[in-house]
């Protein structure tokens, strides 16, 4: 019943930008802190950005903090990622992910632990 579903991904050069989605089904993002992880083949899942379920908080890894910029529009039940001055080393997938009513992003969301609903990702490439 619960669909989280990314969208916005592609291939773009270092510098450039890209703003991708995530639209959700079955849950009301509202009651949801909402999240965006990375993973590359072979890798462990990695934080990027999130957000409370408030909406009052938001939270980056150091990698892309003064990058990228997370926010969500509860009217259309969707979040964003606009990611700005794209790196190569940002090339990955890009997850949503869901978890109820969670107020702060900590070391054991590193990982992933603890969000409840996961999307299935959308690839973002940036050639050198």
């Amino acid at each position: 019943q619960v669909q989280l579903v990314e969208s916005g991904g592609g291939l773009v050069q270092a510098g450039d930008s890209l703003r991708l989605s995530c639209a959700a089904s079955g849950l009301n993002i509202s009651m949801y802190a909402m999240g965006w992880f990375r993973q590359a083949p072979g890798k462990e899942r990695e934080f990027v950005a999130g957000i409370s379920w408030s909406g009052s908080s938001t939270y980056y890894s150091n990698s892309v903090k003064g990058r990228f910029t997370i926010s969500r529009d509860n009217a259309k039940n969707t979040e964003y990622l606009q990611m700005n001055s794209l790196k190569p080393e940002d090339t990955d997938v890009y997850i949503c992910a869901a978890a109820r009513r969670l107020d702060y992003f900590g070391p054991r969301h590193n990982k992933g632990d603890g969000m409840d609903y996961w999307g299935k990702g959308t690839q973002v490439t940036v050639s050198s």
